[in-house]
């Protein structure tokens, strides 16, 4: 009977970077539990490709090509929306440099993308969920993807670590301010997972090496093993939880 609680039939999920990747897996992963789509990407073929995926589950999807750091073209196309009920704000990047190396305009870049363009998508969208005139009975979710590096850091990982880091307080924050309206913001922070975007680092055998031997599972992380975590915050099945944090990181943070 519980097991109801995950189904997301009659839902609407927004998710961004949904092209490839954790993005492209969590949309399969809502659509397989029932939720029509919104997606978001850069690249149109990558859309095109996720929609043919998602196409057997038989829901509705619309796509859009967007580069949501352009602030009036993110917010032209949720607002264009009827409804809203869940986000996965995923959208995000990487490019390690130590410290003491680190190019002015990756940062910069960085934080644009990682906690900017984050908040303003989680804003709009909040916003939008809160035209919907029975929000607080129906509910919503706002999935803020994080990172391990949102609670420890690493070598090469300062920049990265400061913005999710402060997607982490941002989570909190909203959390308190929408609890009131039954809308739940939580983050998942997944270890290492081999996508497109970790590849040429793993490329680094010592950089390989150092990572498993980090993760007491002994692993890198699969990509359905971080959507299910994703499908779990979203749907009613996590209904009393709300301004926290779903670490799938092997044990990575337990040390």
């Amino acid at each position: 009977m519980y097991l109801k609680k995950y189904n997301l039939k009659n839902k609407i999920a927004l998710v961004t970077g949904a092209g490839k990747g954790l993005g492209k897996a969590c949309a399969i992963a809502l659509a397989e539990a029932g939720s029509n789509l919104i997606i978001i990407s850069r690249t149109k073929k990558d859309l095109n490709q996720v929609e043919k995926k998602i196409k057997k589950y038989k829901i509705k999807c619309k796509s859009y090509v967007c580069d949501i750091t352009n602030y009036n073209q993110i917010k032209e196309i949720i607002n264009k929306q009827k409804r809203i009920d869940i986000l996965i704000n995923n959208a995000g990047t990487n490019i390690p440099e130590y410290f003491e190396k680190v190019k002015r305009e990756n940062m910069e870049f960085l934080v644009k993308i990682n906690t900017v363009a984050s908040f303003n998508i989680a804003q709009l969208c909040a916003l939008k969920m809160l035209k919907t005139k029975n929000r607080k009975k129906i509910g919503g979710s706002i999935v803020n993807m994080s990172s391990q590096m949102g609670h420890v850091s690493g070598h090469k990982r300062s920049v990265y670590s400061m913005t999710k880091f402060g997607l982490e307080g941002l989570t909190k924050g909203m959390a308190l301010d929408l609890a009131k309206y039954n809308i739940r913001v939580n983050t998942v922070c997944p270890t290492f997972v081999v996508t497109s975007m970790t590849k040429k680092f793993l490329k680094d055998t010592k950089f390989k090496k150092d990572m498993l031997n980090s993760i007491p599972l002994g692993r890198f992380a699969k990509m359905p093993e971080i959507s299910s975590a994703v499908v779990f915050l979203a749907s009613d099945a996590a209904s009393m939880i709300t301004g926290t944090s779903l670490l799938v990181d092997g044990g990575w943070t337990a040390r």
